[in-house]
Order: C-alpha cells, then structure tokens, then sequence
C-alpha cells in the first residue's frame, strides 16, 4: 500500500483550479495570444508554485502589457531576476487577475491606463522530478493615459519602469512581447 502523498494531492488540487480559471479567462475574453512555457523547479519552489496555483490559478500572478499609441512599451526593472520584465505580481485572495494586474501596475510603474481586456494566455508547467502541475499567466493589454512612470514598489524589487520602442536584450519574455506587438500591427523594431 502507497502512503498518501501530501505533494502530489497539492499538485492536483491545484491542476483544478488553474484549469478553472484558464477556462473562465477564455470565457470571459476572446483575441489573446496563447503560450506555454515549462518551469523546472526544486521541490520546495514546485510547492510554493502550488500553493499560489491552488489560491488563484496563477503562479506569477496577472501582469499588464502597457503601451502607447506609438508601441512603446512600458518595462520595469525586477531586481530579484535581474530583468526588465512586465508590471505585475501576485493576485491576493479578494482579488480578480485584472484587479492585481492594476493594483501592480499602479505600485510598479504608477500610470494611468486603459485597460483593453486579455492579451496573452500562457499555459505555465510546473515540474520537479515526477511531480507535475500547471497555472496560468494572464497579461492584460493597457493603452497609457498618464506616461510618466513613478515607482512606489512596497516591496523593493522595481527599481526603475521606462518606456522602451526597442526591448532590452535582457527582456524576460521577449518572444512573447515581440509576437504581441507584431499582432497589434506595431512591427519590430528589436
């Protein structure tokens, strides 16, 4: 007889949900751009992830793709990975994805937007050794209002936001950035 395996049932409770809410979002928007991408993990960062899909549905939380009219694209500087990466974070309990992805925006960067509705989709693997799960990556689409960014990260990690109309070499994401912008009929410049 095989003991219960405490890792394994976090993985499928959160499997569940993140296939809720992948559907809802698919439900909800139409027109995104859809990815995957697969995370090799230790076991203690594969249960971390488990735990946020289990609560939300997301791994990383929801993040927000802010351009203007022109196609510059609003980066922030993430010092914990050592990147420019989307605005954006964890989704707290009472939250929708689109509420964590303003409430990070507003921290991270501090513009004012329009929000267009879903813009990318990615399907987000989580594996370490034989244990398996996935979550979802929502990123919403915003037009800027305001374009002055002005950081005021509670946590400390977002050093700078900048507008940028060629993407850094070190742009987490990059493939997906690229094949948004080219769908919104931007082209790339990078």
């Amino acid at each position: 007889m095989r003991g219960f395996d405490e890792v394994r049932f976090l993985a499928d409770e959160a499997r569940r949900v993140a296939e809720r809410e992948a559907h809802r979002l698919g439900r909800e928007h139409d027109g995104f751009l859809t990815f995957e991408r697969t995370r090799r993990v230790s076991r203690r960062r594969f249960r971390t992830l488990a735990e946020r899909v289990k609560r939300s549905g997301a791994p990383y939380g929801a993040h927000t793709i802010v351009h203007r009219a022109d196609g510059d694209l609003l980066l922030v500087r993430h010092e914990g990975v050592d990147r420019w990466v989307l605005p954006g974070g964890g989704v707290r309990d009472w939250e929708s994805f689109r509420e964590a992805a303003a409430r990070e925006l507003s921290e991270e960067a501090g513009v004012d937007v329009d929000y267009e509705g879903l813009a990318i989709r990615t399907r987000v693997d989580i594996v370490c050794d034989d244990y398996r799960t996935w979550g979802t990556l929502p990123v919403f689409a915003a037009e800027a209002v305001t374009e002055e960014p002005a950081v005021c990260d509670p946590d400390g990690e977002i050093s700078e936001a900048r507008w940028f109309s060629t993407l850094p070499p070190d742009t987490r994401d990059r493939s997906h950035l690229r094949a948004w912008r080219e769908e919104r009929g931007y082209g790339n410049p990078d």
